[in-house]
């Protein structure tokens, strides 16, 4: 029982790392950004900037709890600020645009600028933002066993391989779905993190106030 309860919770965790990296959403930007680039300078753009997604939250999940430690951050209160950074996402989700939390119309026109796009704004924020970040340290942390941190790791080069696919037909998907289309997605995707943001508040609340949670 205790093996399904596991596989389950990745399962969920691999669904809510999904819902806030959003490919789908970023497409629109992608493509704004690449609008101008040539064909092999686009396809080299969205390897890169699903290898640099992978990188940053698989570090995260292995380096998060050893980053809150050093500087005295207990899960709690992580836990809430995640809650409440996620919300912003989802909030901003409901809405089908990004939140500033990701990024801001500053960054992208300095984006525009650059010649090189894949890590930063493409890979972070747009994408492995705050909030993904902050989700993905809150789910490594629950997890006792070094291999469930093994099976979260290879969720999320999964992701990373979405990630590329979605980048790389970027066009196709863009013309086929439209934009109601690629808004109504956004917009379920933000419904499944409000819920998982509440969540992790009302956690963080009952562990830092264990009287909350008293029958009494």
């Amino acid at each position: 029982m205790q093996e399904i309860i596991n596989w389950t919770e990745l399962f969920k965790d691999f669904i809510g790392i999904f819902a806030i990296l959003n490919p789908l959403g970023a497409i629109p930007v992608y493509l704004g950004m690449t609008a101008n680039k040539s064909r092999s300078e686009t396809k080299r753009i969205a390897i890169k900037t699903s290898m640099a997604v992978a990188i940053i939250l698989v570090i995260s999940i292995w380096a998060g709890g050893v980053v809150l430690q050093f500087f005295g951050i207990t899960m709690p209160a992580f836990r809430i600020a995640s809650g409440l950074l996620v919300l912003l996402v989802a909030i901003s989700m409901f809405h089908a645009k990004s939140s500033g939390a990701s990024h801001t119309d500053q960054e992208t026109l300095e984006a525009a600028q650059k010649d090189d796009i894949a890590i930063v704004p493409l890979a972070m924020p747009l994408l492995a933002g705050p909030g993904a970040i902050s989700l993905v340290i809150v789910n490594a942390n629950q997890m006792t066993q070094w291999f469930e941190k093994v099976f979260l790791s290879l969720s999320i080069l999964i992701m990373a391989v979405v990630i590329w696919f979605t980048l790389h037909i970027a066009n196709n998907l863009g013309s086929l779905m439209g934009t109601a289309g690629i808004n109504t997605a956004t917009r379920v995707m933000g419904l499944l993190l409000a819920a998982m943001a509440v969540q992790f508040m009302i956690m963080g609340l009952v562990e830092a106030f264990p009287g909350l949670s008293s029958k009494n």
